[in-house]
């Protein structure tokens, strides 16, 4: 299996929505990311961004894999 993380989206077209989701993800968690440059963040704030958006991303899937509405 070979490493993918390449940081190049599998679907272009999200990439607007993705930056959308992080903000709020970021907004949520109380980091104050923003557009553009954030090497004033500690790794762990920025890990903890990326990791509840993976967090959110799943438990979207598994509603929809379950047939309930994720909203």
């Amino acid at each position: 299996m070979s490493n993918n993380s390449t940081g190049r989206l599998e679907v272009p077209e999200a990439k607007e929505a993705l930056d959308r989701f992080k903000m709020e993800v970021a907004d949520e968690l109380g980091v104050p990311l923003t557009n553009g440059y954030n090497g004033n963040l500690t790794s762990y704030q920025n890990g903890s961004v990326g990791g509840y958006m993976v967090k959110k991303m799943i438990e979207a899937q598994e509603k929809q894999m379950s047939g309930k509405s994720g909203r």
